[in-house]
């Protein structure tokens, strides 16, 4: 009999009782599904897990503090012998059978007349896979499915939008992987993805051979008129039906521009949507080791952009000021520019000796990491060979992440003022 495949079906237990036979780690583990299904749980064991416990004073189940009995069977929909006894769990599965109820056995497969299929949810779909008692084998197959279906990979059971519109999705710092789920889900589902440079370009060789991609960089050039063309371009693709991807690297609204794209959505009556992604100013250091802030080191970080030099006359930026923290400065778009910067912090109180790490190519294959301190960042960018998108880490934290400062490429005197 066990070896022919187990029939799959699609219990409805809302509202029914359920019997748990056993207060461990197993039924600790078998009960949230059943409570999700909306079951009548009832837990029947000398003792349970704190988990359970917590569960029984929220009023989510019912436990009976006592050994098993045959007659805990009746009136049950489905039973569950999740004990650590032989003995008892045969009990229990004899019980059951009398009563020509399913059972589940957590011993013993090959003896129960239920299997507890590798369960997933996805956007209305329960999934079930159901193998010869492989649960390893199984539960692979679950979470590959469900992560198809999460990333857009798998399409069959994905319902796309019905209105088009804009999504604006931060692809993260630039590894494939980091970006999110909701965002790859995105890419998947849109007909026209409008593309930066620095968004992760891999991710746009796994989209359907339908999918339209417009390269930012091929717009017409200077930074107003980009701007001015890509919101007019993604407002004239919404407007003709089309589902539209604004793809960006690291956050749309950490120095993307993003929200002016919004602007203009809203300006043109064009649904618009935002996927955040990770922060390249955080993520960077981060996927470097370097922590932004630490306890009785840094208790405060400023994301600054550094792509006007101090001084210029639309700069926003106050360097003065920012001389004066001490807490952790992440510069952005800044190493052109990373010169005059430094010695406007020196000039405002920052001392020379603050270490600092160059982020290059952040979470990139070809990522480094250059140490080096306020007062020797000028000649440590041209002897390094540094080159964008890279980012700056000023402050405290870097001497955290690397006492030897001589370990990422700087002069070993490099935190000495």
């Amino acid at each position: 009999m066990h070896d022919h495949p187990p029939y799959p079906s699609g219990l409805r237990l809302a509202g029914r009782r359920v019997l748990v036979v056993g207060g461990g780690q197993v039924a600790q583990r078998r009960i949230p599904g059943l409570l999700a299904a909306g079951a009548d749980v009832v837990v029947v064991s000398p003792e349970v897990t704190p988990a359970i416990e917590g569960q029984v004073l929220a009023g989510e189940l019912t436990w009976v503090a006592r050994g098993f009995r045959d007659e805990d069977v009746e009136d049950s929909w489905y039973v569950i012998a999740a004990t650590n006894d032989l003995t008892v769990n045969e009990q229990v599965s004899a019980a059951a059978e009398s009563a020509r109820v399913f059972c589940v056995r957590s011993d013993d497969g090959t003896a129960a007349t239920a299997w507890t299929p590798a369960v997933g949810r996805y956007d209305g779909l329960t999934l079930a896979v159901l193998g010869r008692r492989e649960p390893r084998r199984t539960a692979a197959v679950r979470d590959a499915i469900v992560t198809g279906l999460h990333e857009g990979t798998i399409g069959a059971g994905v319902r796309r939008p019905s209105v088009p519109g804009v999504t604006l999705v931060g692809g993260g710092p630039g590894d494939p992987e980091l970006i999110s789920v909701a965002g790859r889900r995105a890419l998947m589902e849109a007909d026209v993805v409008v593309a930066d440079r620095l968004a992760p370009r891999e991710l746009l060789g796994d989209l359907p051979a339908t999918t339209e991609i417009v390269d930012v960089a091929k717009l017409p050039h200077g930074r107003s008129a980009r701007q001015e063309e890509i919101n007019r371009l993604i407002v004239e693709r919404a407007r003709a039906g089309q589902r539209v991807v604004r793809f960006k690297g690291g956050d749309s609204f950490v120095f993307g521009r993003g929200f002016e794209e919004i602007l203009a959505c809203r300006k043109a009556g064009i649904a618009v949507h935002v996927v955040p992604g990770l922060s390249s100013p955080l993520a960077v250091p981060a996927v470097a080791g370097i922590p932004v802030t630490h306890r009785h080191v840094a208790h405060e970080f400023t994301v600054v952009s550094g792509h006007l030099p101090p001084g210029h006359p639309e700069s926003l930026v106050d360097w003065e000021a920012l001389g004066r923290l001490r807490g952790t400065l992440l510069l952005m778009m800044a190493v052109e520019n990373a010169p005059a910067i430094a010695e406007a912090l020196i000039a405002a109180g920052r001392e020379k000796g603050s270490p600092v790490a160059v982020v290059c190519d952040g979470s990139m294959p070809g990522e480094r990491t250059v140490l080096t301190s306020l007062g020797s960042l000028a000649d440590d960018l041209d002897r390094h060979v540094v080159r964008p998108p890279a980012i700056i880490v000023v402050g405290d934290v870097v001497a955290v992440a690397h006492p030897d400062p001589s370990s990422g490429g700087a002069d070993s005197a490099a935190w000495q003022s």
